[in-house]
C-alpha cells in the first residue's frame, strides 16, 4: 500500500461526517469510503449502504469486509474495494469506532487516527438537530463518550467547534501534516 489510511473517530455529534465530506470535496485524490451498515438508508447521515442484519452476515461470511465491527447495536463493515485506492497511492478515510481501533491497528498497522472533538454542549446541540434520537438517548450517548483509545495508536487531535469550513480546513491540515 502506498497511500495513507486515517480512520476518523469521535463522538456522535462531533461532525465526522460533515468535516469528511468537506474534506473529500476539497480534495479529490482523498477517498472517503463507504461503509455498509444495518440501518436503514433513510436514517440519513452519511453517504452509507444500508442492508439487513441477514445480508450484512452473508457479506461477512463470504470475506466482503476488510474491516467489521459491532457499535451502538450496530454492525459495520468497510468493503475490500473501498481500501483499492490504497494501492494506487491514494489517501483514504474511514469513519471507524474508537472500540475498534486495536482490531484495525492489528489488520492495517500504519493507519492514522484522526480524534475529532467538541465540547458536550455542542454535541447535544448537533444530535438534537439530526433527530434520530431521543432527549434520553442523546443524554446516555454524552455520558459514555470517552476520548479513551487504545494504547500504541498515535491519534492526531481535530477540535470542531467553529464553522464547518474551518473544521474541514483543520481535518485537511492533519491529514497532509
Amino acid at each position: 500500500m502506498t497511500g495513507r489510511l486515517f480512520v476518523v473517530v469521535g463522538p456522535s455529534g462531533a461532525g465526522k461526517d460533515t468535516l469528511m465530506a468537506g474534506a473529500s470535496k476539497a480534495d479529490p485524490a482523498l477517498h472517503w469510503a463507504r461503509r455498509v451498515i444495518t440501518r436503514p438508508r433513510r436514517a440519513g447521515g452519511e453517504p452509507f449502504e444500508g442492508v439487513s442484519g441477514a445480508v450484512f452476515q452473508a457479506r461477512l461470511d463470504a470475506g466482503a469486509f476488510a474491516l467489521h465491527w459491532d457499535a451502538h447495536g450496530l454492525r459495520y463493515g468497510i468493503p475490500l474495494d473501498e481500501l483499492a485506492p490504497l494501492r494506487t497511492g491514494a489517501n483514504v478515510l474511514v469513519n471507524g469506532s474508537r472500540g475498534a481501533l486495536a482490531t484495525i491497528k492489528a489488520a492495517f498497522p500504519d493507519l492514522t487516527v484522526i480524534r475529532i472533538s467538541a465540547p458536550s454542549d455542542v454535541l447535544a446541540e448537533r444530535l438534537a438537530l439530526r433527530g434520530r434520537e431521543s432527549h434520553d438517548d442523546i443524554k446516555t450517548r454524552l455520558a459514555r463518550a470517552s476520548y479513551d483509545l487504545p494504547t500504541g495508536i498515535a491519534v492526531i487531535d481535530v477540535q470542531n467547534t467553529g464553522t464547518p469550513e474551518q473544521g474541514i480546513t483543520r481535518l485537511l491540515q492533519a491529514i497532509r501534516g
